[in-house]
């Protein structure tokens, strides 16, 4: 095994048990047939890759609780997530979250929260083209989708966060944005207003994630698809040129699964739709392999 990116010397335990929480959702709305991919995850037998023992929940919004207010709607959908995450990490299970796309990130942090109290010091690192980072005022376009970073640090729509069992905002000092290479202008001045990291997959980003672990006891890992560039991701509704492609990502996430401090880990946005859908399954398929693959080499001191 690897040294850690951090010089510590800690000894690594084995991943014991993964709880996959699978989230059938576009935004606060229930997706249509295997539109996140779950389905053809499973029937792939990617969730293997890590070698242990898992089990797969789903967690859902009973329809009469959805009032058509989308931000508190999107609390609600996460607080079901939140339970699901905190029910397997106070089973002894690390946490893979599939399916769903950003916007459910909040209810995996509420989770953590949930499960190991609101001053878990825990860090996020974060893989996507984008930054999540607008607020209502920030944002050009009104989308709740590039707003969940912001949500979590407890910058915007309060409601949301808290409704996601986030009792305590994330620190932006725990935050390190991955190769967020397109940034709406007003959302950049934001991010560089905070202690917020924003790094790439070259050699910045051992240093960053160096720097992150040192401040926390645990890593919330995320993964956008839209992270590869375009064309592993044909049908990805904000897919952008320019990006890595599959092992530069595996390898980048491999730095932070050497930390030991991940313990859930996310891969959300693949659109499972025709044949541009098939192409983004693969590649979701892989980057779950390579991942879980990676995790479970490195295991885990949390």
């Amino acid at each position: 095994m690897r040294n850690r990116p951090d010089g510590a010397t800690d000894d690594h335990r084995p991943l014991e048990r993964l709880q996959i929480v699978g989230i059938r959702y576009r935004g606060a709305r229930p997706a249509e047939t295997d539109e996140r991919g779950l389905d053809a995850y499973e029937a792939s037998g990617v969730y293997a890759s890590a070698d242990v023992p898992f089990e797969i929940v789903e967690p859902r919004m009973p329809e009469t609780e959805r009032t058509g207010d989308e931000p508190r709607d999107l609390g609600t959908v996460n607080g079901r997530i939140a339970d699901a995450v905190a029910d397997g990490r106070r089973s002894g299970a690390t946490i893979l979250m599939t399916g769903g796309n950003c916007t459910h990130i909040t209810g995996g942090i509420g989770g953590l929260q949930d499960a190991h109290g609101p001053g878990l010091r825990l860090g996020l690192v974060w893989f996507d083209a984008h930054g999540d980072f607008n607020t209502p005022r920030t944002s050009t376009s009104g989308s709740l989708g590039g707003m969940p970073v912001a949500v979590a640090a407890g910058l915007a729509h309060p409601e949301w966060r808290e409704r996601s069992h986030i009792v305590a905002p994330l620190s932006t000092d725990r935050i390190v944005l991955v190769d967020v290479r397109h940034l709406d202008p007003a959302e950049e001045r934001l991010i560089r207003a905070t202690d917020t990291t924003i790094t790439t997959m070259g050699d910045t980003l051992d240093e960053a994630v160096s720097r992150l672990s040192e401040r926390c006891e645990a890593l919330y890992l995320h993964v956008d698809a839209d992270i590869l560039d375009e064309r592993f991701v044909p049908s990805h509704g904000t897919k952008e040129p320019g990006g890595p492609d599959i092992a530069q990502t595996i390898s980048a996430l491999d730095t932070v699964f050497a930390t030991g401090k991940v313990v859930a880990f996310a891969l959300v946005s693949i659109y499972n739709r025709g044949q541009e859908g098939r192409v983004s399954v693969a590649s979701g398929i892989e980057l779950l392999r390579g991942g879980l693959t990676s995790w479970a080499a490195h295991g885990t001191t949390v």
